[in-house]
C-alpha cells in the first residue's frame, strides 16, 4: 500500500533529520585535523604560548620579536629571522621558519588522537547493530545526539591530551549510535523506490562533514579561536536534538517484528566481506591523507591553518554532488563497476598528491579526491543493503554495523600508518603503499557482480552436501 502524502512528508522529514546528524558527526570527526598540531604545541609549551604571545601571533607579529613581519601561521611558524634560533628550528623558505622536529615527532601523537575514536567505534558498532534490530532506530538516534553533544563541549574545553583522548573516545560512542542507526532507518522506510537516492544524500553528508570539517575548524581557530568550532558544532547538536525529538519522538521502545540474520552469520557471508573490505581501503586511504597532509603541508609548503583546512571544500561539495547523482541512478548502473572504476581512479589521484609542489596545484587531487570516494563507497553501502536482503533477511542494522565498522577499521589503521610510517619511510612512499592497495583490491569487487541469492545459496550447499 502506497504511503499517504503525511508519511511521504515524515520520510523526508526522516532524511532530513539523518543527513544532519551523519554531517555533525563526521565535521566533528575532521574539524580537529588541521589544528590539532597547533594545540598539542600550546599544550606542550605553555610557556610558548602565553598570553603575550597568543596576542602577538593574533595582531599579526612575530613571537620572537616585535616589528617584525606579520604572520598569521600560528605559535609553529614564524615568519621572521632570528639570529637566536634554537636547533630544531630550521628554514622551509626564506619567509618561513617551521619547528620540525617537533612537528616530526607530533605524527604520532596526532594519529593516535584520530585513531581512539575509531578504535571505540569498532568495540560498540556489534553491540549497536543488534541492539537497533530489537528496539528500533529512535532511541539509539536520539541516543546518539545525547552523547555526540557532551563529546563537543569536552573538545570545546579540554586543556590536556588525556582529555582530548577521552572526548574523541566518547565521540566515537555517539557516532555508532547515530551512524548505524541513521543508515538502518533509512533502508527501512525505503525498502525499494528511492533508497538509492536518500542513501546517497546520507552518505553525501558523511563525506561532507569529512571533508569539510577540516576547513572549518581551522578558519574558526585561526581567526575566532580554539572553542569557536565547537561551541557552534554544539549548538547545531542540539537544534539537531529538538529536531529528533519533534520528528523521530524517541520515547518508546519498538518491538521486534522480523528477527533479523545473527551478526556473526553476516561476517561470515564472504560478498558482505568483500563490500566491507571496499570500504576499509576507501577509509584508510582518506584517515590516512587527512592525519599527515597538513604536517607536510606546514613542513613543504608553510601553509598556514587556513590552507590546511580549505583544500578540502572542492572535494566535499564534488562528493554531495556525486553521490546524489549515483543515488539517483542506482537502479539503471552497476553498483560494482562503478565501485570498481572509483577505486582506479582513487589509485591515481592519490599518486597525484606526491607530485603537487604548491596549495594551488594542490586542490586539483584534493577536489578529485571527492569524485573517487563518492564513484567508491556509495555504490558498496546500496550493494550491502541488496545482499542482506537476497541472501538474509531484510533487517538492515547489523549489516549497516558492518560496513560502518570497516570505514572505521580504515580510519583506525590510517593515522597510524601515516603517524608511524611518515617519519619512517617519508610522506611520498606511504601515498605510494595506500595506492598500491586500492588498485589491487579494486579487481575483487568483480565478484559483487551477481552474488547468489539465499534460495541459489541453499540449493548450492545442499547439493555439496549430498556429495
Amino acid at each position: 500500500m502506497a504511503p499517504d502524502s503525511c508519511v511521504c512528508g515524515s520520510r523526508r522529514l526522516v532524511v532530513f533529520v539523518v543527513f544532519v546528524a551523519l554531517l555533525l558527526d563526521n565535521i566533528l570527526l575532521t574539524v580537529i585535523v588541521p589544528i590539532i598540531p597547533t594545540i598539542l604545541y600550546s599544550i606542550e609549551h605553555p610557556k610558548n604560548s602565553s598570553t603575550e604571545t597568543q596576542a602577538s601571533l593574533s595582531s599579526g607579529s612575530s613571537p620572537s620579536s616585535s616589528g617584525s613581519s606579520p604572520s598569521s601561521l600560528g605559535p609553529l611558524f614564524n615568519t621572521s629571522r632570528s639570529p637566536n634560533l634554537p636547533q630544531n628550528h630550521t628554514y622551509n623558505s626564506t619567509r618561513c621558519r617551521v619547528n620540525r622536529s617537533f612537528m616530526k615527532q607530533e605524527n604520532f601523537k596526532v594519529g593516535a588522537l584520530l585513531a581512539s575514536k575509531v578504535v571505540v567505534q569498532l568495540l560498540v558498532n556489534p553491540i549497536v547493530g543488534p541492539l537497533t534490530n530489537r528496539i528500533g532506530f529512535n532511541i539509539p538516534m536520539f541516543t546518539g545526539f545525547l552523547i555526540m553533544f557532551a563529546s563537543t563541549l569536552m573538545f570545546a574545553f579540554a586543556q590536556t591530551y588525556a582529555l582530548l583522548i577521552a572526548a574523541r573516545a566518547l565521540q566515537g560512542v555517539g557516532s555508532s549510535f547515530s551512524s548505524v542507526a541513521g543508515l538502518g532507518m533509512l533502508a527501512t522506510i525505503y525498502p525499494d523506490e528511492g533508497r538509492g537516492q536518500v542513501v546517497g544524500l546520507a552518505l553525501g553528508g558523511v563525506s561532507l562533514g569529512q571533508l569539510c570539517g577540516s576547513p572549518f575548524g581551522a578558519v574558526m581557530y585561526q581567526f575566532v579561536g580554539k572553542n569557536s568550532p565547537f561551541l557552534v558544532l554544539a549548538g547545531l547538536a542540539l537544534l539537531d536534538g529538538v529536531l529528533q525529538l519533534c520528528v523521530l519522538r524517541p520515547t518508546k521502545v519498538l518491538p521486534e517484528t522480523v528477527k533479523g540474520t545473527p551478526l556473526l552469520t553476516l561476517l561470515r557471508d564472504p560478498y558482505i566481506l568483500l563490500a566491507t573490505g571496499c570500504l576499509f581501503v576507501c577509509g584508510t586511504t582518506l584517515a590516512t591523507l587527512e592525519a599527515t597532509l597538513p604536517i607536510w603541508m606546514s613542513m613543504t609548503m608553510c601553509s598556514p591553518v587556513w590552507q590546511q583546512g580549505i583544500v578540502y571544500i572542492p572535494g566535499g561539495i564534488l562528493y554531495l554532488i556525486i553521490a546524489n547523482i549515483i543515488g539517483k541512478l542506482s537502479t539503471r548502473i552497476r553498483g560494482w563497476l562503478c565501485a570498481m572504476i572509483g577505486m582506479i581512479l582513487l589509485t591515481v589521484d592519490v599518486l597525484c598528491f606526491q607530485l603537487v609542489k604548491s596549495f594551488y596545484a594542490l586542490l586539483g587531487p584534493a577536489t578529485a579526491l571527492g569524485l573517487c570516494l563518492a564513484m567508491a563507497e556509495v555504490p558498496i553501502f546500496l550493494i550491502l543493503a541488496h545482499l542482506v536482503e537476497i541472501r538474509h533477511v531484510s533487517v538492515y542494522g547489523s549489516v549497516y554495523a558492518i560496513g560502518d565498522t570497516g570505514l572505521c577499521l580504515g580510519f583506525v589503521l590510517g593515522p597510524l600508518l601515516g603517524g608511524g610510517l611518515v617519519p619512517v619511510v617519508g610522506f611520498r612512499l606511504v601515498l605510494v603503499i595506500i595506492a598500491v592497495v586500492s588498485f589491487v583490491y579494486a579487481p575483487l569487487l568483480f565478484f559483487l557482480r551477481n552474488p547468489p541469492s539465499r534460495e541459489e545459496n541453499k540449493a548450492l550447499v545442499d547439493q555439496e552436501s549430498k556429495e
